[in-house]
């Protein structure tokens, strides 16, 4: 009878080992700023871990921050019944108190229980997908002739956005309670180019075994404060100009030059 048991306990773990499975991903990187002169120099340092636990129709992530010690940054579950998706954001995020300092970046002014549970539902209707949560949004979307298109109705606060390729170009079109914003990417003699509303422009392309990526950031605007936040102020344009490459120990080695401080900075990094 004990022979039996044990028999069957053993089976039980062995099936229970087949359905679920476990994934071990991370990265890891050092860089070295030397603030253009503006400041000291400084290196730091920053090492990631993100767990993915899977056991039929649920799924587990944990990810955590293990440059100073094993810190928690998030955990999530997600699992399907039928139709509907219940998503849990089971991790708390307890802010420092340098992160909710008025200094002109727009902090938060409080630590609030950022926990959820979110409810959603997914009905195919024809070509299109028809979606609703449980804070009472709606979302239809669908590709129709190549056109990607997304609207959600809220209460006072709707979105709609496209997508789409058209000769060679990635075009995004966005309306959020009547703010549109757009981004455009194609490629040019092999120069990969983004560009977006915010008069932000990025030119990528290969040169002798290096990858060299320009990048020009618009200015931004000074934001008012709310009532859950503090005020940030406007930020001048800069442009930034990084060359990376791939190394045989499988790190990428990247140098970046930004405008705004005139400084550089060398990184190594490493994900697996």
């Amino acid at each position: 009878m004990k022979k039996l048991i044990a028999l069957f306990a053993t089976t039980a773990l062995a099936s229970t080992g087949a359905m679920a499975s476990i994934a071990l991903s991370g990265s890891a990187s050092v860089s070295y700023d030397d603030n253009g002169g503006s400041a000291a120099s400084a290196t730091t340092y920053d090492a990631d871990l993100s767990v993915v636990g899977t056991g039929g129709g649920t799924t587990v992530t944990i990810g955590m921050d293990v440059d100073a010690d094993a810190t928690i940054t998030g955990v999530d579950m997600s699992t399907t019944v039928g139709p509907i998706t219940i998503a849990a954001d089971m991790h708390n995020t307890v802010l420092a108190a340098a992160s909710m300092s008025d200094d002109g970046t727009g902090d938060p002014k409080s630590d609030t229980d950022d926990r959820s549970v979110t409810v959603s539902l997914d009905v195919p209707v024809g070509d299109a997908t028809i979606g609703l949560d449980d804070s009472g949004d709606i979302s239809i979307s669908g590709t129709f002739s190549g056109v990607t298109v997304t609207h959600t109705i809220k209460d006072g606060d709707d979105k709609i956005s496209g997508s789409a390729s058209i000769a060679g170009m990635d075009i995004t079109l966005t309306n959020d309670a009547g703010s549109t914003t757009w981004s455009i990417g194609t490629t040019v003699s092999g120069v990969d180019i983004t560009l977006n509303s915010g008069n932000d422009m990025t030119a990528a392309f290969g040169l002798a075994g290096n990858t060299l990526t320009v990048s020009h950031f618009g200015d931004d605007a000074s934001a008012a404060a709310t009532t859950t936040a503090y005020s940030s102020a406007s930020a001048a344009a800069y442009t930034t100009a990084a060359v990376s490459r791939d190394l045989t120990s499988g790190a990428t080695l990247t140098a970046t030059y930004k405008s705004s401080d005139d400084s550089l900075t060398l990184k190594a990094a490493v994900s697996f």
